[in-house]
């Protein structure tokens, strides 16, 4: 049961994470188009009931996303996001009643399977509860040179693939550093109780990470194409995420001959994204 349950809420919150992804695609086409961050966009979408329910999704895959993170390593619980893309896709198709052809059901299938050997093959472990601030200094100023330098890059594009992409890798660094407060904040509810909670600056940093997430995440979308910024947004996730399980929650994975498996899981998982992401389903 150690596998099991951080695997199930994950695979829950994927599935939350892309039903509020088509929800909120779907709502961001309905209001205007802006070249800049505009601060009434959110007050528009809250008169969507589509952009609602996105956030409801939201929500939905926040507490099943804590679950798995109090559970299980920070390794294995973002990583399962990559799932995010294919379920996305998959739901837009069913939203705009189109069939999927049997070329992109091949790269469904690449993703899960390479996901899975390369889940398998790593073997994530490790559960550490306390980070020193001091390791977590470095990496909180890279995460935020990183996101702003990537949303300066966005906004200086026009509308399409390229500003959809940098914002979706902004938001990717914005979701895997919300995780890893996440994690901290729930072993710090875990062992103190709310009172510790409420006054653990974790807290109060995984909620603002979490809100510049979903301000990016929103933009994004609009910015672009799903197929642009949703690889952008669950690769990115998983790639930083398992740099912060392994460099700041010194979470382990096996090395020597297993290396093969993850890099061909690896592979299998990038041909599947890009495969999907050049197919333009849900783009429009």
């Amino acid at each position: 049961m150690g596998v099991v349950l951080p695997v199930l809420f994950s695979l829950f919150a994927a599935f939350s994470n892309a039903l509020a992804t088509v929800l909120q695609r779907r709502a961001a086409l309905t209001v205007p188009q802006s070249d800049s961050f505009r601060p009434g966009l959110v007050l528009d979408l809250l008169r969507r009931p589509l952009w609602v329910a996105g956030i409801l999704a939201v929500v939905a895959a926040g507490v099943g996303q804590a679950a798995a993170l109090a559970t299980g390593p920070l390794a294995l619980v973002q990583p399962l996001f990559v799932l995010e893309l294919p379920l996305a896709l998959l739901i837009a198709s069913l939203v705009a009643r189109e069939r999927l052809p049997a070329r992109l059901w091949a790269a469904v299938a690449a993703v899960v399977a390479g996901l899975g050997a390369a889940l398998v093959a790593a073997s994530p472990t490790g559960n550490r509860t306390h980070i020193a601030l001091d390791r977590w200094l470095p990496v909180l100023v890279a995460c935020a040179v990183a996101v702003v330098a990537l949303t300066a890059a966005g906004l200086r594009r026009p509308p399409g693939r390229a500003r959809a992409g940098c914002l979706g890798a902004a938001t990717a660094i914005c979701y895997a550093l919300t995780a890893a407060l996440m994690k901290t904040s729930m072993h710090i509810l875990d062992g103190g109780g709310i009172g510790a909670f409420l006054t653990a600056w974790q807290a109060y940093a995984f909620c603002a990470a979490g809100i510049a997430a979903l301000l990016l995440l929103e933009h994004a979308m609009q910015g672009g194409p799903l197929v642009a910024s949703q690889p952008a947004l669950t690769l990115g996730d998983a790639t930083v995420s398992l740099s912060l399980g392994v460099l700041l929650y010194e979470e382990h994975i096996r090395t020597g001959w297993w290396l093969l498996p993850q890099l061909a899981g690896v592979a299998l998982i990038v041909l599947g994204v890009f495969a999907l992401a050049r197919s333009g389903v849900g783009a429009s």
